[in-house]
């Protein structure tokens, strides 16, 4: 397995300014191509706008729950079983859409029942929602379809609905909240009080100048569980932004604030303007135009945040920045390379990818390109060191979009599902496996 390290240099001063890339240093010993891990499923993909696609729960079972979409639209859930090893999937809904957009996401009630949202990509129609019956049974479930953007209050806009992100806060009697791209497409939410039967209209969150139409921030939210709601997002669409920068805010008690603890506004007011919020990454001083990837928190509840910035669209730089209670330290990673996509012209700001382990986002996982392709890497922190663990190595296929299961303890064996790309044209011409960090 490859191992090594990267003495860093620390980029504190502005956000956005970073510094040259120190040498590696590594070992010879070899990691296993991915084909030799085990699959979650055969045909499986996912965006990174939608999130959390894998749960770890534990109640009566131990199980690693996951989500995804399939090359023919099928929306599908699927179990890893700890104790027996087995696997078991099961289509909520067919041929939704061929769109690794659409991948569902999950949230688990208090009494164990997992409760599964999803939309189609760009679509006035509804975002579902599925419900289990009966807590830790796959087989049967309760469909709503929820009509969450209010085009009577934003009569004129664009009804629209694309990545769906719930968050449950038990300080708050266990409240749902939606955070989703709906009218215009901007972020918009909604919120229940009834874990899940009724719905808040849903309402525009962050709204950039409209200086072109149907200009779209990309969000990331990561919550504590209990009162905390963290946000990440950008101006726009790197394809469509000169300058695309990195933003942060918090909610809690009903209250927005910056990085600092300032208020910023009422959860429920006027939409945010995101120079109203924490700049992470300032576009406008470094000219690179940058994309969100994930958004954690430390053990001190401070931010951690990772994404990428493009110099141009061939080189791709992995950047990590975290909150230390005063200032935000970062760090440039690696230059991953270019996009991943076959398709040489419409997606060319499709990184392989990057997360945090939500647990301990000192850990990350990392796709990298290494020759011809792209493998997935595990990078942790330590001091002013990286070390990196290589997790794939010469599988002569493309790995890419990690995710770190979510819940998954530090004893947990499956801790990390990926893409394995057979092929990947476009975001609706795929055909891709979901991989496991466990091996037969």
């Amino acid at each position: 397995m490859r191992i090594g390290f990267i003495l860093i240099g620390l980029s504190i001063c502005l956000p956005g300014f970073s510094q040259a890339y120190s040498k590696l240093i590594e070992n010879s010993s070899k990691a296993e191509k991915s084909q030799k891990y085990q699959t979650f499923t055969e045909n499986g993909a996912w965006c990174w706008f939608s999130d959390p696609r894998a749960v770890y729960y534990e109640g009566r079972y131990k199980r690693t729950y996951a989500g995804w979409i399939d090359s023919y639209g099928n929306v599908t859930i699927g179990y890893y079983d700890h104790t027996s090893r087995e696997i078991k999937t099961i289509i909520l809904q067919d041929t939704l859409q061929k769109d690794d957009h659409d991948n569902p996401v999950l949230l688990f009630a208090p009494d164990g029942r997992l409760m599964v949202f999803f939309t189609r990509h760009g679509d006035p129609g509804p975002t579902f929602l599925y419900i289990m019956k009966n807590p830790e049974n796959i087989t049967d479930w309760d469909k709503q379809e929820l009509y969450l953007n209010d085009m009577e209050f934003y009569n004129g806009f664009v009804n629209t609905n694309t990545y769906v992100n719930p968050v449950m806060l038990s300080g708050e009697n266990n409240r749902i909240y939606l955070f989703w791209r709906g009218v215009d497409n901007k972020p918009n939410y909604s919120f229940s009080d009834d874990l899940g039967n009724t719905w808040s209209k849903g309402r525009i969150f962050v709204l950039p100048e409209r200086i072109y139409e149907m200009r779209r921030p990309y969000m990331k939210v990561e919550s504590n569980g209990k009162d905390i709601i963290m946000f990440a997002f950008t101006d726009g669409h790197p394809n469509n932004e000169k300058e695309n920068s990195i933003y942060f805010m918090y909610y809690k008690a009903g209250s927005l604030f910056n990085v600092k603890g300032e208020k910023i506004g009422e959860f429920g007011d006027l939409p945010v303007n995101p120079r109203q919020a924490s700049v992470v990454y300032d576009a406008s001083i470094t000219k690179q135009k940058a994309w969100i990837w994930d958004v954690a928190m430390d053990k001190k509840e401070n931010p951690v945040l990772v994404y990428v910035k493009f110099p141009d669209n061939l080189n791709h730089i992995y950047c990590y920045s975290k909150w230390d209670g005063r200032k935000w330290k970062t760090y440039d990673l690696i230059n991953s390379g270019p996009w991943f996509p076959e398709d040489k012209v419409r997606e060319q700001n499709y990184s392989g990818g990057l997360v945090m382990d939500h647990e301990n986002p000192d850990i990350l996982y990392l796709s990298v390109k290494r020759g011809s392709n792209f493998e997935i890497e595990k990078w942790i922190i330590k001091g002013r060191k990286w070390w990196i663990e290589a997790v794939t190595e010469q599988s002569g296929i493309d790995n890419v979009r990690p995710f770190a299961v979510r819940n998954a303890c530090v004893d947990n064996p499956l801790q990390l599902l990926w893409m394995q790309n057979n092929f990947y044209v476009h975001y609706t011409d795929f055909f891709s496996s979901i991989k496991m960090n466990i091996l037969p």
